[in-house]
């Protein structure tokens, strides 16, 4: 048990490092939360826009033919 603490005790810099790790995880959910938030809004308007286009045509006609 003593080994544990030890190491949570970082050697005496425990107030510094897990205040730091804390800090950092709650930064990278929030980016991961914010990023996947943004990707849903712009997929909900890519798909929006997609429906109000006009289809394109499958293949592109030679210059010069009449189909």
């Amino acid at each position: 048990m003593e080994v544990i603490i030890k190491y949570l005790d970082m050697g005496g810099h425990a107030a510094f490092v897990w205040p730091a790790l804390g800090i950092t995880a709650l930064v990278v959910l929030v980016m991961t939360v914010t990023s996947l938030r943004s990707l849903r809004t712009s997929e909900r308007a890519l798909r929006a826009a997609e429906k109000q286009a006009p289809q394109r045509r499958a293949r592109a006609q030679a210059p010069g033919t009449d189909a």
